[in-house]
This record gives structure tokens, C-alpha cells and sequence, in this order.
């Protein structure tokens, strides 16, 4: 049940390059969240939603170039340190390339994507009217037997 929100200054984007940037950021966080790619049930419970501010300033004043709050809420337990890192590189690099019309970006332009992992506590996921546990999403999204055990690992490390 992963969701993104991504707020940057109206009009940076096109309809069509919102959607399609929208599709690439939830294609990245399943895939390192371990969902394989096309899995249906995953799919089904990534939620994006895209926030256009009408004014973005740094120190309160407005920015020459554009500037992109990404907050991706997360299961606790779903992702480990590798998987956090890397996400947000990835993130980043896809924003300010599709930004860039698929030019690569400056070092220094990273420094204009912020994201933010929020780790929702087991228990805390509540949908369809009632609480989702982190074995209830692996189960619906197809996870086996393994694989529910690893990530249940993970939330018991990250509970200590």
C-alpha cells in the first residue's frame, strides 16, 4: 500500500508528462519495495497523488527553478537502508530528467528534489474500513511464504 505525494510549482509539467511521471515514480518505489514488475495486486494499492503549488519559495522568496517535495509513505518494514537509498536516487534522477526532457541533470540539481520515507507503524494502515498489518498487504500483493518472513524480520528490527 505504498503512496507517493509530490508537490512542485504549477505549470512545470504538461498533462501528459505529469501522468507519465507519475507512472515512472510507482513503478520505482514497487520495484524496490520487491514487487514484481506487472503484479496486478501491487499495483492496485500504489496510490499517487500530485500536488501543484502555486508558489514554492527557499528562505521565502521565490526559487528561479523548480523545486519537488516528494513524501512516499511506506509499511514499516517494507524497505531496508539499500532499498531507502536507493530509492531516492532513483527518484530524484527520474523527477529532474523528466523535468529536463531526458537530459541528464547537474550534480547540484539533486539539491532541488527533497524525498521524505515516512514508515507507517504496523497497525497504522487503515483501508476499506478496517487496519491493514504488513503480513495482510505482502499476502494481498502475492508475497510467499519467504519473502513474508524476511519482511517480517525487517519490521522486528526496525520495532527495536
Amino acid at each position: 500500500m505504498p503512496m507517493i505525494d509530490l508537490t512542485m510549482p504549477s505549470g512545470t509539467f504538461t498533462g501528459d508528462s505529469k501522468a507519465e511521471l507519475m507512472e515512472t515514480l510507482t513503478r520505482t518505489l514497487l520495484k524496490w519495495e520487491g514487487a514484481k514488475p506487472g503484479n496486478k495486486a501491487a499495483e492496485s494499492i500504489a496510490w499517487t497523488f500530485l500536488h501543484e503549488s502555486a508558489l514554492v519559495t527557499v528562505a521565502g522568496r521565490p526559487t528561479q527553478q523548480p523545486r519537488y517535495r516528494v513524501v512516499v509513505g511506506v509499511p514499516q518494514g517494507t524497505l531496508d537502508g539499500d532499498a531507502k537509498a536507493g530509492l531516492v536516487a532513483e527518484v530524484t534522477e527520474q523527477i529532474l530528467r523528466a523535468e529536463m526532457n531526458g537530459q541528464a541533470p547537474a550534480p547540484e540539481d539533486s539539491f532541488r528534489v527533497w524525498v521524505i520515507i515516512n514508515e507507517i507503524t504496523d497497525g497504522n494502515w487503515g483501508g476499506g474500513g478496517r487496519i491493514f498489518r504488513l503480513t495482510d498487504i505482502l499476502t494481498f500483493a502475492g508475497a510467499g511464504e519467504k519473502e513474508i518472513e524476511r519482511r517480517m524480520a525487517l519490521l522486528r528490527q526496525s520495532a527495536v
